[in-house]
């Protein structure tokens, strides 16, 4: 069976950009494979579950394939086979708004402003 140490796999699949930066979030134990943490030099191999926190997002891909050096984007995304949930969708708050020419408002009017923007209603 093939395998490959994860900091490798992480950088030639593009997950990461540099294989420097996939050691440091292998050390920093931003790396688990199979849900348990991951050095550096751990391997990987085809079957694997990598979860792996990439700026804010998590990403949970299975190793397909096994490869060692840097490929192209299209080769890359044929080694893994993604499964990262979809992020929840964002809900915009409702935006108060006041009438053109309505002049500053009062005090009152500025007492239920605060309370709806700090969510106190």
């Amino acid at each position: 069976m093939e395998s490959t140490r994860v900091d490798r796999w992480l950088w030639a699949v593009r997950l990461t950009k540099t294989r420097p930066d996939a050691a440091a979030a292998c050390r920093g134990g931003h790396v688990r494979i199979n849900g348990n943490p991951a050095k550096p030099a751990t391997t990987v191999s085809p079957g694997d579950e990598v979860r792996a926190r990439v700026g804010d997002v998590t990403k949970t891909v299975e190793v397909v394939r096994v490869i060692q050096k840097r490929v192209g984007a299209a080769d890359a995304s044929t080694c893994f086979i993604d499964r990262t949930p979809p992020p929840p969708p964002v809900v915009a708050a409702p935006v108060a708004k006041r009438e053109r020419g309505a002049g500053r408002p009062t005090k009152r009017e500025r007492r239920v402003l605060d309370r709806f923007r700090t969510g106190e209603v």
